[in-house]
């Protein structure tokens, strides 16, 4: 193990809300390392999380989508020149396990469960024990070097982003992030308009996402009967996107992504969750945060850490079962 770690790299080359809540490891090594220069490497599409980061000194950005492959190698090629004497690697895939393995650094850190952890300086134990979050079980990896309380995910929009969602500050308001990537993890479209109909007419209503999720935000807005409600997917970059959310009276989200947005910027957060749990570890970290799930057990909940794209069961009881007042109870 290095006396000193003059540059250290992250690894998380998953999905926006992974690398949202990796950004608590960002939080912690500037505490104990201050010195130091901290890296992360992403897949590219999740890069803009990091513009102005204060703390950051490098995005290495990977092109999975794109001749995966070649550019993998041009990642590690960049890693190995660069000389690291700290990689902290967040995944347990064999592609993040060969660019630790063949980094050239000079102490590497990573889960058990990743193939190629014979490789690593440390490995680290994986679990989903109970009552654990996500960025517990990140921490773990640091602890030895640090301490053991984990740092929360934290995001830094810039001034321009501020400036760019200045306009929607106007009069309090909620937003909205009403998709998700797996139909199982997002409450109905019919559930939403229920909500949108029911919330205080002093409040202006944002509904949020990516430009993928505009269609189904202009559905549910149509099948509405409220006029102060704005379609903003598409329209916002993440960091934007955080910004907004950072002053709103209440976000409601699925348990996905904008959740995670919610809890780097410390934004009030409902957080709807159907086929998956909140005991796998991914819940609002939030000062002012609530969990809403179906008040009743059922034996088939949860059906899966990820989510389907059709209830196993042809039912979906979890997310129909959840009531309107519940989301209606935690505004403030």
């Amino acid at each position: 193990m290095p006396s000193t770690y003059k540059r250290i790299l992250i690894i998380q080359t998953a999905f926006i809300g992974d690398v949202i809540l990796a950004t608590g490891l960002l939080e912690k090594l500037h505490q104990y390392f201050p010195d130091s220069q901290l890296s992360i490497l992403v897949r590219k599409g999740n890069e803009s999380l990091f513009e102005g980061h204060p703390y950051l000194h490098q995005v290495i950005i990977w092109d999975k989508k794109k001749k995966k492959y070649k550019n993998l190698y041009k990642v590690v090629k960049g890693i190995r020149k660069a000389r690291y004497d700290l990689i902290i690697n967040l995944q347990r895939f064999a592609s993040t396990g060969f660019i630790t393995a063949f980094s050239s650094a000079k102490y590497t850190i990573g889960f058990h469960k990743n193939p190629l952890a014979f490789t690593f300086s440390k490995k680290i134990l994986h679990s989903f024990q109970e009552g654990w979050h996500e960025i517990e079980r990140n921490q773990a990896l640091i602890a030895h070097l640090t301490d053991q309380a984990a740092s929360k995910p934290r995001l830094y929009p810039t001034l321009a982003d501020k400036k760019a969602v200045k306009y929607y500050l106007t009069s309090p308001y909620i937003c909205i992030a009403p998709t998700s990537v797996w139909f199982t993890k997002q409450w109905p479209v019919e559930k939403w308009v229920a909500l949108l109909n029911q919330l205080p007419v002093h409040y202006q209503v944002y509904l949020l996402g990516a430009p993928s999720d505009r269609d189904a935000c202009d559905q549910i807005i149509e099948k509405s009967t409220r006029a102060n409600v704005t379609n903003l997917a598409g329209q916002l970059t993440l960091l934007q996107s955080a910004a907004l959310m950072a002053q709103a009276t209440m976000n409601y989200v699925n348990d996905s992504a904008p959740m995670h947005l919610a809890s780097a910027m410390d934004a009030p957060t409902c957080a709807v969750y159907c086929s998956t749990i909140p005991q796998f570890g991914f819940y609002p970290l939030a000062t002012q945060a609530h969990v809403v799930e179906t008040p009743t057990h059922l034996a088939c909940r949860p059906c899966g850490i990820h989510g389907h794209t059709a209830c196993p069961e042809g039912h979906f009881q979890c997310a129909q079962q959840i009531q309107l007042q519940q989301l209606l109870a935690v505004l403030p």
